[in-house]
């Protein structure tokens, strides 16, 4: 073989190397999802199962619900991996999403000081213990950013009769931020605050805090997730992304979730096909 073919050879081998490096790099999805799925630590169990399971990586975008359904308006997700059900019919209303499926769910749970100075530890009543809080204007932490467990909050408060926004006060923090960084303000201030048991499980920054309402059906924490709608996002990875949502409600998917602990306490139940 002359030199210059062998070159040539040489040359051609390399690209195809480099295109078969970069379609391995291709194979990726970007899932927006709330941040208790990651802060709980249920991300860093389930991916390298699916990665392992089907060779597409996953790069999350962990934000407040609101957030993360805002991102797949624009299109910068694939997938959407939520758990605010009225937020989650709307995006769908919209035409933003292809279908939504349930994956799992777990439950809310009012956190509060062992020294529980609004007197609500033990009850069962969410809805009493916030009208309780609010009385005693004892310090409380919320979310604040539009996440499904604000959501939740907001409608508890609603539920409870109080208009939050008008009796509000110093004693009330809006903090704008994920689980954890609320939850570690609420440790500093020994505040109350409505939490996801998962990432409450996960929180190892406790202080003084305990749970101190659960129980309440209302408190009942439904996940679902959906594909960004192709038709008016051409750039959504519609095979890879489904590729993940199928994986999530197939068995495989329901067990790995079903399986993920801390300390022997399971933190997300999954319950695909049914109507939650």
């Amino acid at each position: 073989m002359k030199r210059r073919e062998f070159v040539r050879l040489l040359a051609a081998v390399a690209l195809l190397i480099g295109l078969s490096n970069s379609n391995a790099q291709d194979k990726y999805i970007v899932v927006a999802s709330t941040t208790s799925t990651e802060q709980s630590g249920l991300f860093a169990h389930l991916l390298p199962a699916f990665e392992r399971d089907s060779g597409i990586k996953v790069r999350v975008v962990a934000v407040g619900t609101g957030q993360a359904l805002d991102i797949g308006r624009r299109g910068d997700a694939d997938v959407v991996f939520l758990h605010d059900r009225a937020a989650e019919d709307k995006f769908m209303a919209e035409g933003e999403g292809v279908r939504r499926y349930p994956v799992m769910y777990n439950d809310f749970v009012l956190i509060g000081p062992k020294s529980d100075p609004a007197k609500v530890g033990g009850g069962k009543d969410i809805l009493d213990a916030l009208r309780k809080i609010e009385v005693a204007k004892a310090p409380f932490v919320s979310r604040g950013d539009r996440s499904g467990t604000h959501a939740a909050e907001l409608r508890y408060w609603r539920d409870a009769g109080v208009e939050i926004d008008k009796v509000k006060g110093p004693w009330y923090r809006d903090t704008g931020s994920g689980m954890g960084p609320a939850l570690n303000t609420a440790t500093a201030m020994n505040a109350y605050i409505l939490a996801d048991r998962g990432t409450w499980l996960a929180f190892a920054n406790r202080g003084e805090l305990a749970v101190l309402v659960e129980g309440d059906r209302k408190l009942f924490n439904q996940y679902g997730v959906m594909l960004v709608n192709p038709q008016k996002h051409p750039n959504v990875k519609r095979e890879l992304g489904q590729q993940f949502v199928d994986w999530l409600i197939s068995s495989k998917g329901q067990e790995t979730i079903g399986a993920y602990r801390i300390n022997g306490q399971q933190l997300f139940f999954p319950n695909a096909g049914t109507d939650s």
